[in-house]
């Protein structure tokens, strides 16, 4: 563990050198990590089997790999300071009509194919950019400071460029054989006055699709062994918006990370549903290149000493350790990649047949402040 402001400076100085590196914390945690690549070479992987940290594409066409045995790995404590404003407070711009109005459009095409019965649902995503005057790592102290519950993350590499975000959704975490991940959809904004969110029909027809599609890819790739386990839905904040999540867990059938992942991604939640025809559309019709955005991100194959206490009453057999292999991979929502003091935003949201056009250009405005409130100075 090393003090904040060492942590700070080796980013500092990794993004003078255009080396790659990686910083984030985890949700609810304190501890900020960094894996400081310390060669020029770019590593990727296919099977997965490394250890280290990856950030793969949303068409899976690339996954970049930081690897453990090639970096420097810090650690430092980073507390939230009370002082600074929160990211509900940001102040809306006036609507772009003319975005509006081509979102909009691709909405009711969208609409028309599900209607037609080629799928039903497709996720829609829309990029803008927003002028910064901050450095990216003040940006992201900025996630660290508004986002406790998110998986706030600063990505630096020569083949990406640099990417900050503050993710909601876990794709899978993996200890051992035992696997979890969740079925997230719906989005409003929370308002503090209401006690318990008001889902309307189709809000949760979204969400059942998103946790019924996730079951039957496991169930399809066969990576899990026996019954897949699934929590009733609820409501969950992240940042200034509310969603509705399922948790999902079982057991894998054998220690293949890759197959696990291809079963997984990409989700009803950034795809929809059924995936291949739901691509098909979002490839061909969205308007921007999602590139890393809705693609994934986070630890494989780490080994951690995992601790255990023994009934026996021998002094010596107390406790004992044991080597655990763990992966936590999220999901790239909530993002950002910096291009020459602007941000590209990228946002999008979920398509059923009961979608209002006008209705999903708001949601993605309302889903844009949350990343557009940590582009300024905050006091």
């Amino acid at each position: 563990m090393i003090q904040a402001m060492a942590f700070f400076n080796a980013l500092e100085d990794h993004i003078t050198k255009n080396l790659a590196f990686v910083a984030y914390r985890k949700p609810d945690e304190n501890i900020v990590k960094s894996f400081l690549q310390n060669d020029t070479q770019s590593y990727t992987t296919k099977d997965f089997a490394e250890s280290g940290f990856v950030f793969s594409d949303f068409c899976g066409n690339k996954n970049l790999l930081i690897p453990e045995d090639q970096s420097e790995v810090i650690n430092a404590e980073y507390e939230k300071e009370n002082s600074l404003n929160e990211a509900s407070e940001y102040i809306p711009e006036i609507t772009n009509h003319a975005e509006q109005k081509k979102h909009e459009t691709l909405v009711e095409k969208a609409i028309t194919e599900i209607k037609s019965g080629t799928f039903k649902k497709v996720v829609l995503a829309r990029k803008e950019s927003a002028e910064t005057q901050l450095a990216a790592l003040s940006i992201f102290k900025n996630l660290l400071q508004n986002y406790p519950k998110a998986f706030c993350y600063i990505w630096s590499h020569p083949e990406s460029g640099i990417w900050i975000g503050a993710t909601p959704e876990t794709l899978v975490k993996v200890e051992r054989n035992r696997f979890k991940t969740m079925a997230l959809a719906g989005t409003q904004a929370y308002k503090t006055e209401v006690e318990e969110a008001a889902w309307t029909p189709k809000e949760v027809e979204e969400q059942k699709i998103v946790s019924d599609e996730i079951v039957q890819k496991l169930k399809d790739f066969k990576v899990a062994i026996g019954a897949i386990k699934l929590t009733e839905p609820y409501t969950v904040k992240a940042g200034n918006l509310l969603h509705i999540r399922t948790d999902i867990s079982g057991i894998l059938e054998n220690d293949n990370l890759s197959n696990l992942l291809e079963s997984l991604h990409p989700t009803p939640a950034v795809c929809g549903f059924p995936r291949e025809a739901a691509k098909q559309f979002i490839l061909e019709n969205e308007l921007s290149n999602r590139e890393f955005y809705s693609g994934f991100l986070g630890e494989i194959n780490l080994k951690q000493e995992v601790k255990r206490n023994s009934n026996r009453r021998n002094q010596e057999n107390q406790a004992y350790a044991s080597i655990s292999k763990q992966s936590q991979i999220f999901v790239n929502l909530r993002c950002m990649k910096l291009v020459e003091g602007k941000a590209e935003i990228f946002i999008g949201g979920g398509i059923t047949a009961d979608s209002n056009p006008t209705a999903e250009w708001e949601e993605t405005v309302n889903k844009s402040y949350t990343i557009k409130s940590v582009l300024v100075h905050q006091e």
